[in-house]
């Protein structure tokens, strides 16, 4: 199928948030993570352009699959190396979380768009509830957070709320704030119930929500780093508070 211009300035229209938004669906793009999201009952597909061979490797699907030649899919991709499949999937819809369900995390003016991917991922192995963040943290459906996601997306409810709000809630939840100065996480106690509060890259966690914590905790430092990057922060901190 030849791809016309008003397909190629839709898909490319949906790089911005806006346009997602308005919309409500997002891009992905590659054969790994499309197969998974095609496979999950809470996510359905708007529309797939990919290569004939990626098709012809798919089971029985009833979505609108379009199959393209390479020209076709470099016309429709935002990779420099277009990967056999471009799709546009709904964003899942999630039913409010219960804020006494399990834990969760807070994610506190997270702005790469691939640690807050890394971070949903980590969050559906570990099995979080829900991932919060600040309205000024970067957006999950933005494509670099999709791809980081791999999947996890369609699995893990992410929402943008005040999260000062949030954790005023309920004062009985516990609250772990990650700073550069706490209690030592190793040999803490597992959490149930609750929220952990990851901060900001460069500035970490803001001071009105590192004082509606109940307790502020901290990888020990060994070597001479200065800092861990949020989502290998996010990966150390829950194997240890919420791993079995």
């Amino acid at each position: 199928m030849v791809i016309t211009k008003s397909q190629v300035k839709y898909i490319q229209s949906l790089g911005h948030k806006k346009f997602r938004d308005a919309e409500g669906v997002f891009v992905v793009e590659g054969p790994k993570i499309t197969g998974e999201l095609l496979r999950e009952p809470n996510i359905r597909l708007r529309s797939a352009y990919g290569l004939q061979e990626w098709i012809d490797g798919l089971p029985a699907h009833a979505g609108a699959i379009t199959a393209v030649d390479r020209a076709g899919l470099e016309r429709l991709s935002a990779l420099t190396s277009p990967n056999q499949v471009v799709a546009v999937f709904e964003k899942p819809a999630f039913p409010p979380t219960d804020p006494k369900a399990g834990v969760q995390l807070v994610l506190d003016g997270i702005q790469d768009p691939g640690n807050l991917g890394t971070i949903v991922r980590l969050a559906d192995w570990f099995g979080i509830a829900a991932v919060v963040c600040s309205p000024d943290s970067a957006d999950v459906f933005n494509s670099k957070a999709v791809q980081s996601t791999m999947g996890s997306i369609a699995r893990i409810p992410v929402y943008y709320e005040d999260v000062a709000a949030v954790l005023r809630r309920d004062p009985g939840m516990p609250v772990y704030a990650a700073v550069l100065e706490g209690e030592r996480l190793y040999g803490m106690e597992r959490v149930r119930r609750g929220y952990i509060v990851i901060g900001n890259e460069s500035r970490g966690i803001g001071p009105a929500l590192q004082n509606l914590s109940s307790r502020r905790i901290t990888i020990p430092r060994i070597g001479q780093a200065e800092s861990l990057n949020a989502a290998v922060a996010t990966g150390i901190i829950l194997s240890h508070l919420v791993g079995t």
